[in-house]
């Protein structure tokens, strides 16, 4: 058997040539194309300026539209998230196998990427914001579930125990002990994936589902750079404004 330090040296050095060879595979490793893309980068970016913004009062409700996509989406992941924690976590899982199966749920829902749902929920519910909403949430619960059942697994078990001596079921233990001792991190967790789902609900304009996301991708067909640049101001004043806001309540909400 190899040494510790050994092993650790091979590791490393099959990771660096893994690197390395994804590098190359992708062209980061080839300068001539990298220059002329700095180049052609270069000439794009003239052309974003100057920003116009003349359309702007069309863009409120859109943005309103995306906002309550990433509210109603993280809302409803929350929802979905709480009895898959339950059955995913060893502590309150009625059998081994269901918890191994719910995982196994809340990986394939972490798998999926949310344009791929959006574009498939476009399909079945039409275009607007209701598929953008449903594709987030479904794509939330993978990681929002996940997290919370890892967060009670790791939990003081000395509460959970004392409530088990008693006599308590599990649904009782999860929601009297577990939900109350992870309550602060669950709140970080809910409040992170706001921001994110803010976002993402813009992207997913691209494919119909509502949103702002909309506005920017007809400037960008139109070729409207100068449009577009506008557009991605106002969108990253809109985000920063709701991590802003996501901040002040995780701080007002884990004092």
């Amino acid at each position: 058997m190899l040494p510790s330090w050994r092993r650790v040296h091979l590791l490393l050095l099959a990771i660096g040539a893994a690197v390395v060879f994804s590098c190359w595979q992708v062209g980061l490793l080839d300068v001539q194309r990298l220059w002329d893309g700095a180049q052609g980068l270069a000439d794009l970016l003239g052309e974003l300026f100057p920003l116009r913004a003349q359309r702007w009062p069309h863009w409120l409700l859109p943005l309103w539209d995306t906002l309550c996509i990433s509210i109603a989406s993280t809302a409803l992941a929350v929802v979905l998230s709480l009895p898959m924690a339950f059955l995913a976590n060893r502590r309150t899982a009625p059998h081994s196998l269901i918890q191994r199966v719910t995982r196994g749920v809340l990986s394939l829902l972490r798998a999926l990427p949310d344009l791929l749902l959006a574009l498939l929920l476009v399909a079945a519910v039409g275009f607007g914001q209701l598929a953008g909403t449903m594709a987030l949430a479904i794509h939330s619960v993978g990681m929002v579930g996940k997290f919370m059942a890892e967060t009670m697994e790791q939990a003081d078990p000395g509460p959970a125990e004392a409530l088990f001596s008693t006599g308590a079921d599990r649904f009782q233990v999860f929601v009297h002990v577990l939900l109350p001792q992870c309550l602060p991190t669950l709140l970080d967790l809910v409040f992170y994936r706001w921001e994110f789902n803010m976002r993402s609900a813009v992207v997913l304009g691209a494919v119909g589902a509502g949103g702002i996301g909309t506005e920017l991708i007809s400037a960008l067909r139109l070729l409207d750079y100068g449009q577009v640049t506008a557009l991605l101001l106002v969108i990253f004043l809109a985000v920063a404004l709701v991590d802003q806001i996501s901040s002040r309540c995780r701080q007002s909400l884990t004092r």
